[in-house]
């Protein structure tokens, strides 16, 4: 009997998948999905591709060396929400707690499903099933009592895997695994580890709570629940956006002060349409530079009103740039982060220097604008400095 019954789906190799599903000529070969050559990383690669060792944030690059019969493609981010969608509205058939961890993942809360659907074991088979039958994909599945171990079971055996690992399995499941598998285990943390004499998370289960947290602090605390297996935190059908941003890879270097605030116009202007849509504004605003030779860098501010006009975030991101090298040092990629996110119908946007009547006058512009975006698509209108010259 399951007291709690937790479910991880997740979609093999999905954006590769889809792909191949669109295209079934592709079946079989080593399929990759990503950016340019020149300045792009993998996104995602079919099982084929990754037997050559090409795997995701890997330069395309490096990709097309390893494997040069591959088939790269680019990211069709519409195409997969598509998909993603219909895979989902699956998942809600069968208990409505569930919590979208990405695109191509979630947890689902199986517990009170049972009546209906029989066993954990069951569900998660057909889902899998459904998923198969009706929009061609596999997933794989991990069946556990708590999130932690539903996270780590669905990898255990890829592609269109199933693994359950029942209440008092728990333990035995996690003890012969590397402590990477930790969730917060990086590699710092695994050196330090080392030093204890902890490789896998059965060593680490067998350390005293008060050692983990005279080396680590809290985090030692979190170190020691995992690897007991415990995690008590619920399914969440309601995530909360924390940020919303947007950052670009250029595919040649941005030298020029002109190049780069007409690239961070653009960014601003994608990034307050964003919060529009959502119905956010954005106190707190990180820009994201990461230069040529790949070292990157935030800076960030906290403005006094929340906001989400373009001018504003454009101003606000052009003095976080005097703090960086920009024009001296060539920049790959820049983006833009506002978090400290508020309801904007709470939410008066007064910003210093401008009245009442201003910023009125600037909400009604900007949602004529997103009218004429909605309507036309996002490049229908821009700010003159963004149009091509000719």
């Amino acid at each position: 009997m399951w007291e709690r019954a937790i479910i991880h789906l997740d979609l093999d190799a999905f954006y590769a998948a889809v792909e191949v599903l669109d295209n079934p000529t592709f079946k079989g070969k080593p399929v990759i999905v990503g950016g340019s050559r020149e300045r792009g990383v993998v996104s995602a690669a079919s099982y084929e591709a990754r037997r050559f060792g090409i795997h995701s944030a890997q330069p395309m690059a490096r990709a097309m060396s390893l494997c040069p019969q591959g088939i790269f493609l680019p990211v069709r981010m519409p195409r997969y929400s598509e998909v993603s969608k219909r895979v989902f509205e699956i998942f809600h058939r069968f208990t409505p707690l569930v919590e979208p961890l990405s695109i191509d993942e979630a947890f689902l809360d199986v517990t009170g499903s049972v009546t209906l659907f029989g066993s954990p074991d069951d569900i998660a088979k057909k889902i899998k099933q459904k998923v198969v039958e009706e929009i061609g994909l596999t997933v794989s599945a991990g069946v556990a009592p708590n999130k932690f171990v539903a996270k780590i079971a669905s990898d255990m055996h890829k592609p269109d895997g199933l693994t359950v690992v029942r209440e008092g399995e728990v333990k035995a499941f996690l003890s012969p695994l590397p402590i990477a598998k930790l969730w917060g285990v990086g590699k710092e943390t695994q050196k330090a580890l080392s030093l204890l004499g902890v490789r896998t998370i059965g060593d680490l289960s067998s350390i005293s709570v008060d050692i983990l947290e005279a080396k680590f602090g809290k985090h030692g605390t979190h170190l020691h629940l995992l690897s007991q297996g415990i995690d008590e935190r619920e399914v969440e059908t309601a995530r909360e956006v924390k940020s919303i941003g947007k950052e670009r890879t250029y595919s040649q270097d941005l030298v020029d002060m002109h190049g780069i605030k007409r690239q961070l116009l653009s960014l601003a202007t994608k990034v307050s349409r964003r919060l529009r849509r959502q119905g956010f504004q954005g106190k707190t605003l990180t820009l994201k530079v990461k230069y040529m030779d790949f070292v990157q860098l935030t800076r960030s501010t906290t403005l006094p009103q929340a906001i989400d006009d373009e001018r504003e975030i454009f101003r606000s991101c052009c003095s976080l740039l005097d703090k960086t090298e920009a024009g001296r040092r060539p920049i790959r990629l820049l983006g833009i982060t506002l978090s400290q996110l508020r309801d904007r119908e709470k939410e008066t946007q007064l910003a210093l220097f401008r009245t009442g009547k201003d910023a009125e006058e600037s909400k009604k512009l900007n949602l004529a604008v997103d009218k004429i975006r909605d309507k036309y698509g996002e490049d229908a209108i821009l700010p003159g400095t963004l149009l091509d010259k000719k």
